[in-house]
């Protein structure tokens, strides 16, 4: 590879740049996958801990490389499974854990030194971590052992997903607070993936996923530096979520553009010195919005597209979607079939054996250049606005991923863009596919699980945690060791972001 790059002209050479130099345009490591394979971490959680549990060691017997935690929607929305907003969701997209015993469930038999995990939390992304920490904690695991991940970018939720719990500015002190603690205490710990998935899942277009992502974690970076954090001190545990959809050569490009933007931003905007804090390192999940719940096996060739593109494009992880998820949850052999798809790409392709095997074709450099200057005018907006809070505040991110979303929609009626068995070569004939069932009374069980567990415990000991949580809420603490007592003390998930609530408020769209 390097005799290749040698053969180049000069001037050619130092534009496109070196795999693991800065700017990182070609990879953020000299020799990337000839070292190291990219962590196959395939998404899953549904019912139970204990269900999710059996799952997770299923697919680590199959091979995959890492945990990647779904939470249902009363769990990212910080409620107790027996609260009356979570009728009929328990479980439902998901795993259901509200307390240190669902926890130790949910990880029961997988050593957490040996294992890093990543998780799908939000709003309550602190609450989640303590309680993992803590069951590392129980399995003799020293923090500065346990590796992983907490999506925890409030932004996008406001964005384009829409499990947030506080308004803005308190849901930005959760973040810096747990940068701070976990640069002190849990050193291998990714605090933030600031995702630009659900960005482009909402509708938005390549350039968007790229400028929006970038415009959040630039104000996360700030928000950090405000509190008096020094950026070397954080930045390296950064990480980023992106989607893959089905435009190869764009989705290459993508990832090319954002990491040059993110190293020129760390090193020239905010002054970093630690290589480490230039390189976006990101995970990738193939796009859910392109599967088609109409014949749904075309989507299993679509995911093994959109993971040659995550590949080619440098991810360091990768989630590679069942064919079956337009339809439901993954059974597991549909699990299984899209976790083959990612060992098929990584052990026979043999894309592996190149360093950024794209770099230099003309076509792949333009649209990279195109992207970059597309994503950079957005940006530049976003400044103008006073960044991402405030440009999410007006409502600006928003609308310029609605008139996206609608314009995509008006291509796919107008036959403009063909969805191969949707829009065109369409089947008259459709085999019903199984789809994965969530038991009906999980909801009951989980319920009757959690009273049981308020019941057995000193509730006078819990009541005193919430109250110095509370306390701590209403001055400049940093919150994470007030969370991590309550949950030492028997306290549930409800009850801690219940607190938070009374404290704060709930965030209400304005715009």
């Amino acid at each position: 590879m390097s005799g290749l790059y040698e053969t180049l002209p000069e001037d050619y050479r130092e534009k496109l740049g070196r795999p693991g130099e800065y700017p990182f345009t070609r990879g953020v490591y000299p020799r990337m996958y000839l070292d190291r394979l990219w962590t196959m971490r395939q998404y899953a959680g549904f019912g139970s801990a204990e269900e999710t549990n059996a799952r997770f060691r299923y697919l680590l017997s199959q091979g995959q490389t890492g945990l990647s935690v779904a939470f249902d929607l009363p769990t990212q929305l910080g409620l107790d499974p027996d609260h009356p907003l979570a009728v009929g969701e328990v479980g439902r997209v998901g795993v259901s854990i509200a307390s240190i015993e669902d926890m130790k469930r949910l990880f029961e038999g997988i050593p957490l030194d040996q294992v890093t995990t990543s998780m799908t939390i939000n709003a309550p992304a602190m609450m989640l971590l303590a309680l993992y920490l803590l069951v590392a904690e129980e399995q003799g695991v020293p923090w500065d052992k346990v590796g992983g991940t907490i999506q925890n970018d409030i932004l996008k939720e406001y964005i384009a997903r829409g499990t947030y719990i506080y308004p803005p500015r308190p849901s930005m002190r959760l973040i810096t607070d747990i940068f701070e603690y976990c640069a002190q205490h849990v050193p291998r710990w990714n605090t933030i993936s600031i995702s630009g998935y659900h960005i482009r899942e909402a509708g938005s277009t390549a350039a968007q996923e790229i400028a929006f992502t970038l415009a959040n974690g630039m104000a996360y970076v700030r928000a950090a530096i405000e509190r008096g954090l020094d950026v070397d001190q954080f930045a390296p545990r950064l990480s980023f979520f992106f989607a893959a959809h089905n435009d190869i050569l764009e989705e290459v490009a993508k990832f090319r553009a954002a990491r040059r933007m993110w190293a020129r931003i760390m090193k020239e905007t905010f002054g970093a010195k630690n290589k480490k804090s230039w390189m976006l390192r990101f995970h990738t999940q193939t796009g859910g919005s392109t599967l088609t719940a109409q014949e749904p096996l075309n989507n299993v060739v679509r995911t093994a597209y959109q993971a040659l593109a995550a590949v080619l494009g440098g991810t360091q992880s990768l989630h590679t979607n069942a064919y079956d998820e337009a339809l439901g949850l993954p059974t597991e052999k549909s699990a299984l079939i899209a976790l083959r798809t990612q060992q098929i790409l990584a052990y026979e392709s043999g894309v592996t054996k190149a360093v950024d095997p794209l770099g230099g074709s003309f076509y792949l450099e333009h649209l990279t250049d195109k992207l970059e200057a597309e994503a950079q005018a957005y940006l530049d907006e976003i400044e103008k606005l006073g960044g991402a809070v405030a440009a999410v505040e007006a409502g600006y991110v928003q609308k310029e991923i609605e008139e996206a979303a609608w314009r995509f929609q008006q291509e796919v009626e107008s036959q403009e863009r063909i969805i191969v068995g949707v829009n065109k070569f369409t089947s008259a004939t459709h085999e019903p596919v199984p789809v994965h069932k969530i038991d009906p009374e999980v909801d009951r069980r989980r319920a009757a699980e959690i009273r049981a567990f308020r019941e057995n415990r000193d509730g006078q000991s819990v009541q005193n945690a919430l109250e110095a949580l509370r306390a701590a809420a209403r001055g400049t603490d940093n919150l994470f060791p007030y969370v991590l007592e309550a949950f030492r003390r028997r306290a549930t998930l409800g009850e801690v972001c219940g607190v938070l609530r009374e404290e704060w408020g709930e965030y209400q769209p304005g715009y």
